[in-house]
């Protein structure tokens, strides 16, 4: 048996090798030939379609799954209060920090392209099809239990996902053997992403292609220190802000965590998506040991609602495009600012393209007179939204933990066994045993 788990590892450690020389690949035929790098983007898009197109069935078996085994509704709502309030809390944090390292570089100063700044209504525009908050919240209820799954929209599958969990539960003993049939879908679900993550070096290589075909290598120097900028306070926001909280709450290191998820941060770097790591990243902190009700609520939730990287973008880029037009924020301006893309940044979680939308919809509120800088950015959001990605993902693999400690629902007996590579998690199925029946003990608090 061990053998087979070593060879099937073997496997999959040379794919994500294979990712790795997709993207270099992709990069020099992009920049060496940019026509046929542009010619191969659909090969990015159609893969990253792939992986979206199982989303919804991920997600809905996890929360049936964890809703339907557990006795106590309330243990559901818990989690899910307390996922909200945290996420705005560090939303908040995260567009503070934005702030503050802005202020400190001026990345975008003596740049003065006010006279060539161009395109920017556009994408305001996307950003007001968004609608308003009840716009929002109204796209959350389907027009039927199936389209919830066929949509696309992952609050749409948070919310039907939510409803059958609570209707097996509330139906005991005579709703266990739908939750079986529930558990043995989710593992052809499972079965099918491992096919398509095969594809993951052919995706990678039209997506890197494509982008650097269309941008070149010029763009990314000119905005070099902006990008150095962004990076680094991703990181710093990740190993020091995220990572800290992490080791006080639970006593587990980032640095662990980060090793274990190095394959979905790979991934999300191929794809520049933090959505083709989702279903991998349910998997896994199923595998860490967060009981799956838990991660059924926090990590979908995650995902429209607590995107820290898109809120250190956007103060970032906001400052960056004033002071490059030669029109910096004031204090007050920066505030106001501050307070509208902390709503505005969950509005328009499932806006393509949220990260422009959203910083074009706060300047045109606040300053319209900044609106056409967004182009300036345009042509290397691609390569920002990278960091974007892996620091939303980041946020969401620490939120997990954090609320599992707090809940109750962590198991850190096996979280540590798991993240000192005691317990390998099996890429060949994705799906573990392991999880505590109905009725069972709660796992042990953190100490």
């Amino acid at each position: 048996m061990d053998t087979t788990q070593t060879k099937r590892r073997d496997r999959t450690h040379w794919l994500y090798l294979a990712v790795i020389v997709a993207v270099v690949a992709g990069v020099l035929v992009g920049w060496l030939a940019p026509g046929f790098g542009a010619a191969v983007a659909p090969l990015g898009t159609m893969f990253v379609n792939l992986i979206k197109m199982m989303i919804a069935p991920v997600i809905f078996c996890t929360i049936v799954l964890g809703i339907g085994s557990i006795r106590k509704a309330a243990t559901v709502g818990k989690v899910g209060g307390l996922a909200i309030g945290y996420f705005m809390i560090m939303s908040t944090v995260a567009l503070g920090i934005g702030l503050v390292v802005g202020n400190l570089l001026h990345p975008g100063t003596g740049m003065n392209i006010a006279k060539t700044a161009k395109a920017g209504a556009e994408y305001a525009k996307t950003a007001h099809s968004a609608g308003g908050t009840w716009d929002f919240l109204q796209s959350i209820i389907p027009t039927s239990l199936v389209s919830a799954l066929t949509a696309g929209s992952v609050l749409q599958a948070l919310f039907v996902a939510l409803l059958v969990g609570f209707a097996l539960q509330a139906m005991g003993s005579a709703g266990e053997p739908l939750v079986r049939g529930v558990a043995a879908i989710q593992k052809v679900v499972f079965r099918i992403l491992v096919m398509i993550l095969w594809l993951a070096p052919i995706g990678a290589f039209g997506a890197m292609a494509n982008v650097v075909a269309k941008t070149g290598l010029d763009a990314v120097v000119k905005l070099a220190m902006l990008m150095v900028a962004f990076y680094l306070t991703c990181l710093i926001f990740v190993f020091g802000v995220l990572g800290s909280l992490l080791w006080a709450v639970s006593r587990v290191s980032v640095f662990k965590l980060v090793r274990y998820l190095a394959r979905e941060f790979l991934l999300i770097v191929a794809t520049s998506s933090s959505e083709s790591a989702l279903p991998r990243l349910i998997a896994k902190m199923d595998h860490l040991g967060v009981d799956r009700s838990t991660v059924g609520v926090v990590v979908p939730t995650g995902y429209s609602f607590n995107l820290d990287g898109t809120a250190i973008y956007l103060t970032m880029a906001s400052l960056f495009i004033a002071e490059a037009m030669g029109k910096p924020l004031n204090l007050g301006e920066q505030v106001g600012l501050l307070v509208f893309m902390i709503v505005a940044s969950k509005g328009a979680a499932g806006v393509t393209g949220a990260g422009l939308a959203t910083l074009a919809g706060g300047l045109q509120s606040h300053r319209p007179d900044l609106l056409d800088g967004v182009g300036l950015i345009v042509g290397i959001d691609r390569f920002m939204s990278e960091a974007r990605a892996l620091t939303n993902f980041a946020g969401n693999s620490v939120a997990t933990l954090l609320i599992g400690t707090w809940t109750r629902t962590l198991d850190v007996d096996r979280a540590r066994a798991v993240l000192d590579r005691e317990i390998p998690f099996d890429e060949a199925t994705m799906v573990d045993e392991h999880a505590t029946p109905a009725g069972a003990s709660e796992p042990a608090p953190a100490k």
